[in-house]
C-alpha cells in the first residue's frame, strides 16, 4: 500500500525503480518488479493511503503480519493502532544514512511504537521567523511561508512581514500597541494581504525584492531593542547590487555539481529574479483566483526559496547555503542509501519468518551500526521490551492529562492541536464527562461544526474536567483530564503533563545475554514458514510510504540502557538517540555507543 509515485530522487536508494518508471506508482511497479524474480508470488498492489478509511480494523485482520516502511509519524501512529486493535505483529523498521533498525510490536507482549515519548518535532516562534533568524533553517521556514503568502494558500500563522508585537521588540506595553498601530498606518510594512499586494505589483521580482530584503529590513531596524544584543540586519538594494556587479558574474565558470554550489548575492538575486518571473507565469496559466503548491521536486518552487532564503541569511550575517543543502532542510530530506535499506529490508524478512513460523519470543530489536563494536558486529540485536503501563495507546485504560488555557482554547485546536495532531486520531468524536454525556466533536460531518470556534469555556469545561474521546476507525479510546492553566509559554497552546522526551526509562534489574547471532534468532530455530502460512499467500501486508524505509523509530529499546543522548540533525530536526554498551565492564574502554535508537 502506497500512495506515492515514483520520483528521480528515489532511484539511488532502492532496487525496484528504475528511470522509465518515473511518474509510476510506487506500489504497482515494486509488484511487477518482485514477480519477475519471484513469479509464483501472490502480491496485492494498493494506489492509496494506508489512512483511508476503508483500511479499517477488519481489513487489518486478514493478515497475519503488517510490515512498515513508513516515513512519518502520523502514519506510524495509525498503523501502530490497527494493528493493535487487530491483535496482529506488526514489523516496524527506519533507515537513515548508515543507521537502521528493525523491532517488532506484539499487542501484550512488547512496547507498542507509542509506548516511548516521542522527541517533539521542531518548530520555532513566529517572532523568531519574521523578526530574528539566526540559522539558516530560520531563513529557510520564512522563505516557504513566503511562496504560500505568494503563490499558494495563505495561512495567517505563516505570516513573513515584521512582527511588530514581538515581546522583545518594545520596551512596554504601550510602545507595542504604539508600533502596530503604526504599521497599520504603513501600507507597505503591515499587509492585509501579501498576495493582493504581489498582485497589485504584477509581481514585478524588483518590486518585490526591495520590499521583502529593503523596506521590511529597514522598519525592522526601527525595533532598536532587538539589536541591543545582537547583529543588526544589513538592508539589501537592488539597484545597488545590479550597479556593483561585474559582467563576468552573469554567467560564472566554477567547477563542481550546479546544486552543490554556494551562488554569490548577485547570483541569487537573480534566480530570485527568474524564479518569481516563472511562477508568475505558472499562475497566470492555471486562472484567475489559482494557487501552487511548494514542491521541493519542482525546480521552480525549489529556486525561489534557495534564493529567498540566501538573500535573507546573508541579510542577518549567515553563511549562504547550496541549492542541496537547501532541498534537504526545506524537505526534510533524511539521508538515503540503498545498500543500507537492502540490510534492513532483509532483516523485516527474517524477524517476519520468526512470526510465521510461530517463534515470536525469539524475535529480536535489531540496531545497524556505521561502525564495528568491540565484538566486530554492526548489527546488535536486544530483547524486546515489555508494554509501557503508562502508555496513552496500548494500556488497558488509555488516559492523559493535558494543560489548557479553557477560556483560550478552541473546539478547532483541541480536535486539530490536540487530538489528531499530538495524539494521532485520524476522526475523533469527543463528548464530556458531565453526566449529560454532551457531544463536543463529532465526526459526521457538519454535526458539531458550530462548536469550532467556541471557546472550552463555553461548554462549561474547567479544571478537573473529563473528556472521553473515541477514534472508531483505530478502536481507540482515550481518556482526558484536563488543568486549566493560565501560565503557559508564548506560542504554547497546549501541555501533556508527565511528558519528557528526554528523560532516560529507569534501568531494568534483569539482563538477557545477547545471542551471538545477528539476527537476534535461536540457534536450532530454521528460517522456514510454517505449515499455515503457506495455505495463503495474501498473509502479508507491506505498507510504504514516500522515498525510504523511513525515519527509524525508536518503539523498542536496549533493555539495560541506563543513559540517553539526544542528538539533533542540524539539517533535518530528526532527533537521534544513542544508547550504551550493555556490557560494562567492555563499555569502560570503548567510548563508542555499540546500539543505536533512532526516534
Amino acid at each position: 500500500i502506497d500512495l506515492d509515485t515514483i520520483d528521480v530522487s528515489n532511484l539511488n536508494r532502492q532496487f525496484l525503480f528504475q528511470k522509465k518508471h518515473v511518474g509510476k506508482s510506487k506500489a504497482q511497479v515494486a509488484k511487477e518488479s518482485a514477480l519477475q524474480f519471484c513469479p509464483s508470488a501472490n502480491i496485492t498492489a494498493y494506489h492509496d493511503s494506508i489512512m483511508n478509511p476503508d483500511y479499517n480494523v477488519e481489513f487489518f485482520r486478514k493478515f497475519m503480519l503488517v510490515m512498515n516502511a513508513l516515513d512519518n509519524r502520523a502514519a506510524r501512529n495509525h498503523v501502530n493502532r490497527m494493528c493493535l486493535a487487530a491483535d496482529i505483529p506488526l514489523i516496524e523498521s527506519g533507515t537513515a544514512g548508515y543507521l537502521g533498525q528493525v523491532t517488532v510490536i506484539k499487542k501484550g507482549m512488547t512496547e507498542c511504537y507509542e509506548c516511548q515519548p516521542k522527541p517533539a518535532q521542531k518548530t520555532f516562534p513566529g517572532c523568531t521567523i519574521r523578526n530574528t533568524p539566526s540559522e539558516p533553517i530560520h531563513c529557510i521556514v520564512w522563505a516557504k511561508y513566503l511562496f504560500n503568502q505568494l503563490f499558494g494558500e495563505e495561512d495567517a500563522d505563516q505570516e513573513v512581514s515584521p512582527d511588530t508585537a514581538d515581546p522583545e521588540a518594545a520596551w512596554n506595553p504601550e510602545d507595542t500597541a504604539a508600533r502596530a498601530t503604526a504599521s497599520e498606518q504603513d501600507g507597505d510594512i503591515r499587509r492585509v494581504s501579501t498576495k493582493e499586494w504581489a498582485r497589485s505589483t504584477g509581481y514585478d521580482p524588483v518590486k518585490l525584492f526591495n520590499k521583502l530584503f529593503k523596506d521590511d529590513i529597514m522598519y525592522l531596524l526601527t525595533m532598536d531593542k532587538l539589536w541591543k544584543k545582537r547583529k543588526a540586519p544589513a538592508p539589501l538594494d537592488w539597484q545597488q547590487l545590479e550597479n556593483s556587479a561585474h559582467p563576468q558574474e552573469e554567467s560564472p565558470v566554477t567547477s563542481g555539481l550546479k546544486d552543490q554550489q554556494v551562488l554569490d548575492v548577485w547570483g541569487n538575486c537573480r534566480l530570485f529574479r527568474h524564479s518569481v518571473e516563472t511562477l508568475r507565469t505558472q499562475l497566470q496559466e492555471k486562472g484567475e483566483g489559482a494557487e501552487l503548491v511548494w514542491d521541493k521536486d519542482d525546480p521552480p518552487a525549489m529556486d525561489f526559496v534557495t534564493a529567498a532564503a540566501n538573500l535573507r541569511m546573508n541579510i542577518f550575517s549567515m553563511n549562504m547555503k547550496s541549492r542541496f543543502d537547501v532541498k534537504s532542510m526545506a524537505g526534510n530530506i533524511i539521508p538515503a542509501i540503498a545498500t543500507t535499506n537492502a540490510v534492513i529490508a532483509g532483516l523485516i524478512v527474517l524477524e517476519g519468518l520468526k512470526i510465521l513460523s510461530g517463534e515470536l519470543e525469539s524475535c529480536r530489536t535489531i540496531f545497524l551500526n556505521k561502525c564495528p563494536n568491540l565484538r566486530k558486529k554492526l548489527l546488535v540485536p536486544c530483547i524486546l521490551d515489555k508494554p509501557s503501563p503508562n502508555c496513552y495507546v496500548c494500556a488497558s485504560k488509555p488516559e492523559v492529562t493535558v494543560k489548557v488555557n479553557v477560556q483560550k482554547t478552541t473546539v478547532l485546536c483541541l480536535q486539530d492541536k490536540i487530538l489528531k495532531e499530538r495524539f494521532g486520531m485520524v476522526a475523533p468524536d469527543v463528548q464530556i464527562e458531565d453526566g449529560k454525556g454532551t457531544i463536543l466533536i463529532s465526526s459526521e460531518e457538519g454535526e458539531t461544526e458550530t462548536n469550532n470556534n467556541k471557546f472550552l469555556s463555553d461548554f462549561g469545561i474547567r479544571n478537573g474536567s473529563r473528556l472521553q474521546s473515541d477514534d472508531f476507525l483505530q478502536d481507540y479510546t482515550l481518556l482526558i483530564n484536563v488543568l486549566h492553566t493560565e501560565e503557559l509559554e508564548r506560542d504554547v497552546e497546549f501541555e501533556v503533563v508527565g511528558e519528557a522526551p528526554d528523560k532516560a526509562p529507569p534501568p531494568q534489574t534483569t539482563q538477557e545475554e545477547v545471542n551471538s547471532i545477528t539476527n537476534g534468532n535461536k540457534d536450532s530455530a530454521q528460517p522456514s514458514t510454517s505449515s499455515k502460512a503457506a495455505a495463503d499467500d495474501d498473509d502479508i501486508m507491506i505498507v510504504d510510504s514516500d522515498e525510504e524505509v523511513g525515519a527509524p523509530s525508536s518503539s523498542a529499546a536496549p533493555p539495560t540502557a541506563t543513559k540517553r543522548k539526544h542528538q539533533e540533525d542540524s539539517e533535518t530536526g530528526e532527533t537521534s538517540t544513542k544508547r550504551p554498551r550493555t556490557d560494562q565492564s567492555a563499555a569502560d574502554n570503548d567510548d563508542d555507543d555499540d546500539i543505536i535508537a533512532l526516534d
